[in-house]
């Protein structure tokens, strides 16, 4: 760690991110950087741990684990939330078991029993038992046999942690970033399925493939036949969206950037196309049965030559109707605000949300134990649903295949691994981003050496080899 410490950091500004950049492969590939990812930022930033369903009742805890960190998260009762190492301060034991093969743990306590002494914690983290309290002789404090606290907050029906006694308010991390989601009501979502698995990968080379469009004709060529997807990628502080252009300025509409757009060709019909392959593909996410159900219908509802622009209008207002009559209410979106909402984020350090009006795609990854080359790989879904119909769904362990995860996703998993190993070759000269459509790309560098202390991008120049 000595060795990252110390190093100068180039401060680009936004307008670098347009230029042709470069950064070295140490984050990917380094163990001495992956020990100091522990210190430098897994510990400083807020961390998306779990979703406020997964403890909706006072006494029901969920674990979340991070490198060599393990903590507690607790709803004490309907309207607060505590975060605690999940560490006895006795003598080190873990509180709660959090076995590898496991996503996390979770279940309901009034109170919790090391298992190794029986020290005994209630759920304000205080310790209410100690055996034989007396042979300390009075050297016990509170304050040393208490549960250590972590940080705690929420936003869109997500949990968050940090590790960082003085860390900024969660809200300001999530700026500018939160300003424009919020609107999408992701508190009013819940899951349709989650899963996850270990992968032979950095958790930052799994967490880029989900950063930028751009791969789209070499990865899934298969949705070439039904849409252009030319990408933007720009950054909005810590965090960055990207979404479609268009090179046909008479296409640009405010639903033009998101996953919910027109085709090519007859838009009645392309419209359906895309959304169906999104839909099918990407394991029944990427849209909804609602708005899949009313594209179908665009032929028959309306005459051929319409323009694209009042078939997406035509689609989403008989959608949003579809939805309305089974009391799936849909959020007010202004169209400046769902154009500037583009296709999906990049929150920092590693949450992605690739959003719709009534859904959102996630994956989160983190890293797997001390190795470089693994790391724990998670997508799920979420959707509005009637009250009470939500479907019970838990974490499952899914192997990367398209049985398992659809094709799309299975052909990202398809690269993954291979970009891992590519980078350690000796004629890799080091990553090129698309300085148009890959800014999320570099923006995250920029953030991550900040953290770490090393690893900036910097300019291409006609002396690079």
């Amino acid at each position: 760690m000595d060795k990252l410490a110390g190093i100068r950091v180039d401060q680009l500004s936004d307008e670098d991110l347009g230029e042709a950049l470069t950064y070295p492969v140490d984050a990917f590939i380094s163990r001495e950087y992956a020990a100091a990812e522990n210190e430098l930022l897994w510990s400083k930033v807020w961390l998306m741990a779990a979703r406020l369903e997964d403890i909706p009742e006072a006494g029901h805890f969920i674990t979340f684990n991070v490198g060599d960190e393990s903590i507690i998260i607790i709803r004490t009762s309907a309207d607060s939330l505590r975060a605690y190492y999940n560490v006895c301060p006795h003598r080190g034991r873990q509180l709660i078991n959090t076995p590898d093969d496991v996503n996390c743990v979770t279940g309901k306590k009034r109170s919790f029993v090391c298992g190794f002494h029986g020290w005994t914690f209630n759920r304000e983290g205080k310790n209410t038992y100690i055996l034989d309290k007396e042979d300390w002789k009075g050297a016990l404090s509170d304050e040393r046999t208490c549960l250590s606290e972590v940080k705690v907050d929420t936003w869109g029906g997500w949990i968050y942690v940090n590790m960082d006694p003085d860390c900024e308010p969660l809200r300001d991390f999530l700026e500018p970033a939160a300003s424009i989601l919020d609107y999408f009501e992701f508190e009013k979502m819940r899951y349709k399925w989650r899963q996850w698995c270990i992968y032979p990968c950095n958790w930052k080379t799994a967490i880029e493939a989900f950063m930028e469009p751009y791969h789209v004709a070499g990865t899934h060529p298969q949705l070439l036949k039904y849409g252009q997807f030319y990408a933007y990628s720009k950054p909005y502080g810590l965090h960055g969206v990207s979404g479609f252009d268009e090179r046909d300025p008479s296409m640009k509409m405010s639903q033009s950037s998101s996953v919910t757009r027109a085709g090519l060709g007859d838009p009645r019909v392309s419209t359906y196309e895309l959304a169906r392959e999104n839909y099918e593909t990407v394991n029944y996410a990427g849209s909804t049965e609602t708005l899949v159900n009313a594209a179908k219908r665009l032929v028959d509802e309306l005459p051929e030559g319409t323009p694209a622009s009042e078939v997406i209008q035509h689609w989403m207002a008989t959608a949003k109707a579809d939805d309305a009559a089974r009391n799936v209410i849909w959020p007010e979106i202004p169209a400046d605000v769902m154009a500037e909402a583009g296709l999906a984020w990049s929150m920092f350090p590693n949450q992605t949300i690739l959003q719709g009006v009534t859904f959102a795609l996630c994956y989160r990854v983190r890293p797997y134990g001390d190795d470089p080359n693994k790391c724990i790989f998670e997508s799920y879904a979420l959707e509005r649903f009637p009250e009470g119909a939500e479907p019970k769904t838990e974490w499952v362990y899914a192997e990367p295949t398209a049985e398992k995860w659809g094709l799309v996703l299975a052909q990202d998993f398809g690269n993954m691994e291979w970009v891992q190993k590519g980078m350690k070759s000796r004629g890799f000269r080091g990553p090129q981003p698309n300085p148009h459509q890959e800014q999320k790309v570099t923006n995250f560098h920029r953030h991550l050496a900040r953290f770490m202390g090393i690893g900036a991008p910097r300019k291409l120049d006609r002396t690079d080899q």
